[in-house]
């Protein structure tokens, strides 16, 4: 009977299942390491049918790195609501991030380690990622803003750098909590939040910290 079942599974279906045995394979044991047999194996297919769907091993994990990157920036864009204040929007941005990462750990590992450390083209894909992630929260910082001031002032740089170094802290915290027991998506979201809107709203309210000036700044040299 389970036979039958499996060969009159949609393909859609079966691609799946492949994809998911193939994220849970390369997230914990690690890209080089991970083999189609294993893959196949798990996914309850032959691997030849595993080459038929996807070619490749280095087809079959670019693949995987797509699935999870958007199965990924679209968990954090559906758990923002537009209407509410921008800090509740960071604050719901952030709690889905790091649930979602908490929730799928093999999906993070093969974002967050994976992707990045065996060269292109799979550090690319996870580029492209990253870089959807900080534009989304580039404009939770200009909502803000805006929420702040009637003619904001910072500059779209700034705004980019701030996106920039949030997103980063962002994905070392999931690292981190995702090997730490006892740590909850909620207290993640909660650490992050307090370390970053504290500065958010102090350059948006006016009041920036500024750094001391030294000899260089007295000489007209920038560093």
């Amino acid at each position: 009977m389970g036979a039958v079942k499996n060969k009159r599974m949609p393909r859609a279906v079966r691609e799946q299942q492949m994809l998911d045995a193939a994220v849970r394979t390369f997230g914990q044991r690690g890209y080089m390491a991970a083999s189609m047999d294993e893959i196949a194996e798990l996914a309850g297919v032959s691997k030849p049918l595993v080459y038929l769907y996807l070619n490749s091993k280095e087809d079959l994990f670019t693949a995987c790195i797509r699935r999870e990157a958007r199965t990924l920036t679209e968990a954090v864009r559906a758990g923002v609501e537009p209407a509410l204040p921008a800090d509740r929007q960071l604050w719901d941005g952030l709690r889905a991030f790091f649930t979602h990462t908490a929730q799928h750990p093999d999906g993070w590992s093969v974002l967050h380690i994976q992707a990045r450390t065996h060269g292109e083209p799979f550090a690319a894909e996870a580029t492209a990622m990253r870089e959807e992630l900080v534009a989304f929260v580039t404009q939770l910082i200009v909502i803000a803003a805006r929420e702040a001031h009637s003619d904001p002032s910072l500059p779209e740089r700034e705004v980019a750098g701030l996106a920039v170094a949030l997103v980063g802290a962002a994905e070392s915290l999931a690292a981190w909590a995702n090997t730490t027991p006892g740590v909850t998506a909620k207290q993640a979201a909660t650490t992050l939040m307090n370390f970053a809107w504290a500065g958010l709203d102090s350059m948006m309210t006016g009041s920036p910290w500024s750094p001391p000036p030294d000899a260089s700044d007295a000489a007209g040299i920038e560093g």
